[in-house]
């Protein structure tokens, strides 16, 4: 058979999300190209896998190694390409191979399977009709905040990847560019404990200080509304009027903040909080 390139999508988290398709791929690889051998052994173990051959893949060797597989490929072996988690090519290394051997001619496949920016956006409660994948941001707030400076305008739903212990310096930066934009927190999507938090930019910023979220986490946030401000609900005005309430701001206080930050008048937000109380 001719040699192919085939990316396969491994679990973000639960492996009971590992697709017989993905199994059979990766069972049946001549040569399995994975980002931590170590790592990806303990999936194969998992599932009883033997593919013929392991070598890895990473940002590390990513340059010298697409030229390998590509000639392993050539030789007519079929180079299966998996990543720690999710699919592989998507904030993972994987494009440069796949360049490589489209421009080659060699089939490219895809078995498709769980990815954390596509689950986080799903289940943000936010418009997916149209959204941007920006990965993670830069590591220093200076050039992060001029990263998003050239997406404030930008009307799409924003999805960022980020780490735990940058997730507060991230949010604080995204609240400063954005202002009170509604978002989401997603973390350890699949996991035992799968969290989605929702509210403004600093909303989510406010929560960090008493229940600092841990493991993978994925940001989304509501792209630039042009020209008029979406009507919030009497539910997301309740909800984010009480959230400032629990955290120790008076009532008074807490209903012209979130009138100020949603653009509509503190009776409506005293009426959302009578109708959340009654519901």
């Amino acid at each position: 058979m001719r040699g192919r390139l085939i990316l396969c999508a491994t679990p973000i988290g639960n492996l009971e999300d590992m697709s017989p398709r993905a199994q059979r791929t990766i069972d049946e690889a001549d040569v399995l190209a994975c980002e931590d051998t170590r790592h990806t052994r303990k999936l194969l173990t998992h599932f009883g896998l033997s593919p013929d051959r392991l070598v890895t893949y990473n940002e590390a060797n990513e340059r010298r190694q697409t030229a390998e597989l590509v000639k392993l490929i050539s030789s007519g072996l079929r180079v299966v390409l998996v990543s720690d988690a999710g699919t592989p090519g998507l904030s993972d290394p994987g494009y440069r191979l796949v360049q490589a051997a489209a421009e080659a001619g060699f089939p490219v496949e895809v078995v498709p399977g769980p990815n954390a920016a596509v689950s986080a956006l799903v289940i943000s409660g936010l418009p997916t009709g149209r959204f941007v994948f920006e990965g993670f941001l830069p590591r220093k707030s200076s050039e992060r905040r001029r990263h998003l400076e050239a997406l404030v305008d930008e009307p799409r739903t924003l999805v960022f990847y980020e780490s735990p212990h940058r997730v507060e310096a991230c949010l604080a930066d995204l609240a400063e560019v954005f202002g009170d934009r509604p978002a989401a927190l997603a973390r350890e999507l699949t996991k035992m404990y799968e969290e989605v938090r929702r509210g403004t930019l600093p909303e989510l910023l406010a929560g960090m200080e008493n229940d600092p979220p841990r493991g993978e986490i994925v940001i989304v946030v509501g792209g630039a509304v042009q020209g008029h401000q979406a009507q919030p609900t009497a539910a997301t005005l309740s909800a984010a009027a009480q959230g400032l309430m629990d955290g120790g701001t008076d009532r008074k206080t807490a209903m012209l903040e979130i009138a100020k930050a949603y653009g509509v008048s503190k009776r409506d937000v005293f009426d959302a909080l009578i109708e959340g109380r009654e519901g």
